[in-house]
């Protein structure tokens, strides 16, 4: 038999040492003197042929798995789908739960379709009468907007404890005592675990959860002026919790009537919602209308559950493509194929261009096409990147410090991949996020607010100084775009070349926007009583105040630009930096002057960016999101006509009808559409970038087998420095061994 040469777990057999190798051993022997024992080994293990990659992090096992490879720097902190709101949670919870819609994945513009719906809701108006209105409504007053859902029959859940049920058929697990719990790690680890179908009666349940006073929704609140008798649930449960004397308790919450919500079967569900509020469809599209049973709610309440840590929060149940098997904070996340997910098949049709793409080639092909996701626990960006340059990691985001080596730019401005990326056969994917990183004026202030022309020519001067394309270039690499009013491309209302262009700050020359001079700048300046940045009352440079949370010294270069920004207009400008709570709680009371923020569209409707500036919104007299406070009267007219129009040419037309009044004010320095670069290995198939969908895992496919090639062939272990070494070691003892035998020789020893 060969040596044995072990290896990241596994025991391989080679072929023993050639006799060329052997023979110069023996001679050696032979002669009164051997190699080192160490360096034998070694010479073995440099010849043994051992093919895996040394420096593998996964197992052995996992080389050739239909598994796809991601990271998270921060453990999400709420999968409950009635809590979950940032990027990171609907990275996992979409994959696991399905509400009532979806995005269409290849499709653009957006469209929504059905996911756990059998076919789109089913939608109606009621009069204030009660009556049904038929055919154009026009001008009539409508009371309700009721939806009508037909889910699937074939939705399930998979095997969970929270299901289980006894001999006399009652709950098995929703009486647990510590004593029950011994060896239990994961739902998966006790004895009887049930499979349930998904009914209405689920989603109706996960509804009134929303104002739930101890699961503290996001959208609680929002929705309680949106369906009908939330509100009035959210005050009776709160009522009930304080009446109750354990405050962890369960409150079930399935005899608590909801009017607007109506379980008409256990597969139809009616919505009503106050008023004509179209958006609502597409929070149907969000995790927070996706089911949650009364089982798992009781089940997940007892408190030697809570004590190890068993929540919604840390084992969500679904009925999407994929369950979470493993969480553990860390080290890794996996997510593993539902066994009784319902079919789901890859989509036939998307946009022009996609077939050439490739991105049709599995059409008809049942989802998900991945059998696991492994997210890893990876806090610095250069051991990711190093990673996924060794393809380790399927797919990579650029930072700043690797962005050189992956992107150069054409003498046009396109980006696109490095010589050294296209060897690897990586791939780029770009597009401009459906969001907005602004600068913001607190419109109650006296310096910088009001809507009076001087006030209006002050803050369209410093929207003229602050130069976006410098920020893009220095600070974004280039990823992004200035954003030339409140809607970012892709959304409604957007327009492209000379007519969707901010007058008041660029001009349109030979095919392109042109930022206008910092002379114009200066004029608006003087025309809101600074002359040269001078404050007529103190005849000092004037003073203006930012507050922000950067402070770190990462954060320094950054401040320094904006504050030489002010100074080309002779203002100071003075940073009042701070952390996020403590801003929030400044923002909230009106104590900021000026402030830097950001967007993310909840919904691809322009509804959800217009209303940031809408009066009824304003964060300190209302508590909304119109964190600058704006209250223009012709524009919240203007947005309560447009926000609930169909797309059309005359929703198009109050549109820029509002993006003109907000140009003119500039209660904002409308500053970046961030663009998104991500990089991916091209054994990794079907991506397509969606700025709206979060369950898109279960499209994507890999070629393990590609894969695995790629990773020996770049993960190779360079061996002639080692050979090297071995061989002047074998050189140096084989001369000293001549000279040792000549001065014996010399001697007249034998």
């Amino acid at each position: 038999m060969g040596q044995m040469c072990v290896r990241d777990g596994r025991i391989r057999t080679v072929a023993p040492l050639n006799k060329a190798a052997s023979g110069v051993n023996s001679d050696f022997k032979r002669s009164g003197w051997s190699l080192p024992r160490s360096l034998t080994w070694a010479t073995l293990l440099l010849f043994s042929g051992c093919s895996a990659p040394p420096n593998n992090p996964y197992p052995p096992e996992d080389d050739t798995s239909n598994t796809l490879y991601s990271s998270f720097e921060e453990r999400p902190k709420h999968l409950d789908p009635a809590r979950a709101y940032s990027q990171n949670e609907y990275e996992i919870i979409s994959q696991i739960v399905e509400p009532p819609l979806q995005y269409a994945y290849l499709k653009r513009p957006y469209e929504l379709e059905p996911l756990a719906l059998a076919k789109m809701p089913n939608v109606w108006f009621v009069g204030e009468d009660g009556s049904i209105l038929s055919g154009d409504i026009g001008d009539k007053i409508i009371k309700e907007t009721v939806y009508e859902l037909e889910f699937r029959s074939d939705l399930r859940y998979p095997p969970h404890p929270a299901f289980a049920l006894g001999p006399e058929g009652l709950p098995l697990y929703h009486a647990l005592e510590t004593e029950d719990l011994r060896g239990i790690k994961t739902p998966e680890d006790f004895g009887v675990l049930r499979v349930r179908h998904v009914e209405a009666a689920d989603f109706a349940y996960q509804i009134k959860r929303l104002v739930h006073p101890r699961v503290h929704s996001p959208i609680g609140e929002l929705m309680a002026d949106v369906i009908v008798g939330l509100r009035e649930l959210g005050e009776r449960l709160r009522q009930e919790s304080e009446r109750t004397d354990n405050d962890q308790a369960w409150l079930d919450l399935r005899p608590y009537e909801l009017p607007g919500v109506e379980v008409m079967g256990p597969s139809r569900l009616r919505i009503h919602v106050k008023g004509l509020y179209p958006q609502f469809r597409f929070w149907l599209a969000m995790p927070f209308f996706a089911p949650t049973p009364w089982e798992v709610d009781a089940f997940y309440s007892q408190a030697v559950l809570k004590a190890k840590n068993f929540t919604l929060d840390w084992f969500p149940v679904g009925s999407g493509p994929y369950r979470l098997l493993e969480n553990n904070p860390n080290r890794r996340m996996v997510l593993s194929r539902n066994p009784e997910f319902h079919p789901a098949f890859y989509p036939s049709e998307g946009e022009p261009g996609d077939a050439e793409r490739g991105l049709l080639e599995d059409q008809g092909k049942k989802l998900p096409l991945i059998d696991r996701i492994v997210f890893v626990l990876e806090k610095e960006t250069i051991p990711y990147w190093s990673k996924f340059l060794q393809g380790y990691y399927d797919a990579s985001g650029l930072a700043s410090d690797n962005f050189d080596q992956a992107i150069e730019f054409s003498g046009v401005g396109n980006a696109d991949l490095t010589p050294e990326m296209k060897a690897r056969g990586i791939q780029l994917e770009t597009t401009v996020n459906a969001s907005i990183l602004y600068l913001g004026f607190n419109m109650l202030d006296p310096v910088v607010g009001g809507l009076e022309e001087k006030k209006s020519a002050l803050r369209r001067a410093l929207s003229l100084a602050i130069d976006e394309e410098e920020f893009i270039s220095i600070f974004m690499n280039g990823r992004g775009i200035p954003a030339q009013g409140l809607l970012p491309p892709g959304i409604f209302g957007h327009l492209e070349g000379p007519a969707g262009i901010n007058p008041y700050l660029y001009e349109w020359q030979s095919g392109r926007a042109i930022r206008r001079p910092l002379s114009e700048a200066r004029s608006l300046m003087i025309e809101a009583g600074y002359p040269n940045g001078i404050d007529p009352e103190t005849q000092k440079p004037l003073v203006l105040f930012l507050d922000t949370t950067l402070q770190g010294a990462e954060d320094k270069p950054l401040l320094n630009w904006y504050r030489k920004q002010f100074q080309k207009l002779g203002i100071d400008l003075v940073l009042r930096t701070t952390d996020y709570n403590q801003f929030q709680q400044k923002m909230a009371n009106g104590n900021a002057q000026l402030y830097r923020w950001g967007w993310n569209a909840d919904y691809p409707d322009p509804e959800n960016f217009l209303f940031l500036l809408y009066g009824e919104n304003s964060k300190v007299v209302k508590g909304g999101e119109n964190a600058s406070n704006y209250q223009n009267p012709v524009f919240d007219r203007l947005f309560e006509q447009a926000r609930n129009l169909p797309d059309g040419p005359e929703r198009l037309e109050l549109i820029q009808s509002l993006q003109a009044l907000i140009r003119h004010d500039a209660p904002w320095v409308f500053g970046v559409h961030p663009k998104s670069f991500t990089l991916h290995h091209g054994w990794y198939r079907n991506l397509k970038p969606h700025l709206m969908a979060n369950n898109h895992l279960k499209y994507l496919r890999i070629d393990a087998a590609e894969r695995a090639l790629f990773r020996r062939q770049w993960n190779a272990p360079i061996l002639w420095p080692m050979v090297l070494l071995a061989a002047v070691l074998v050189l140096a003892g084989y001369f000293g061994f001549v000279a040792y035998r000549a001065r014996r020789e010399a001697s007249g020893r034998c």
